[in-house]
């Protein structure tokens, strides 16, 4: 039986960096990242660290977790996963009813409603609802309720 491949479908050299147009290279996140005890390998534009723009692979494969970004993108992404993961974590909503609801924010399939697809936009869209649902009356009833 032949096995499935976790590779499947991507093809590297022909990706471009969003950004400056440059080719991308599959590498290593030795040197990018500060530690890179899990082996992880990253998409990187070719002008690396003048065009900063990257994303890193799911473990053991080759496919990328999101798009290519900037560190001020990066940075967007990783605050906006923040005010999500406070959604499913404080309870007011499950983790599937988490992503249904970001589907629903950035008018994307479910299989698409992930932060590392998200631009500025929509990264700033997250944070903002997110904490207008964190700071609705019918949410802290429902904190209030669990706390006592």
């Amino acid at each position: 039986m032949k096995k499935k491949s976790k590779n499947k479908g991507y093809n590297y050299s022909l990706m471009r960096c969003p950004y400056c147009g440059a080719p991308v290279k599959f590498v290593s996140a030795d040197g990018i990242y500060k530690e890179n005890k899990n082996q992880t390998m990253l998409y990187v534009c070719s002008n690396y660290p003048k065009c900063d723009a990257y994303v890193r692979a799911h473990p053991g494969t080759n496919i990328p977790v999101g798009t290519m970004a900037n560190q001020k993108l990066r940075l967007l992404r990783e605050t906006a996963h923040t005010y999500f993961d406070r959604l499913h974590k404080s309870g007011i909503m499950t983790k599937e009813e988490a992503y249904y609801w970001l589907a629903n924010l950035i008018q994307a399939p479910l299989s698409q409603a992930h932060i590392g697809y998200l631009g500025e936009y929509y990264c700033k869209r997250v944070m903002e609802e997110s904490m207008n649902l964190l700071n609705s009356p019918r949410f802290n009833k429902k904190k209030r309720k669990n706390l006592i």
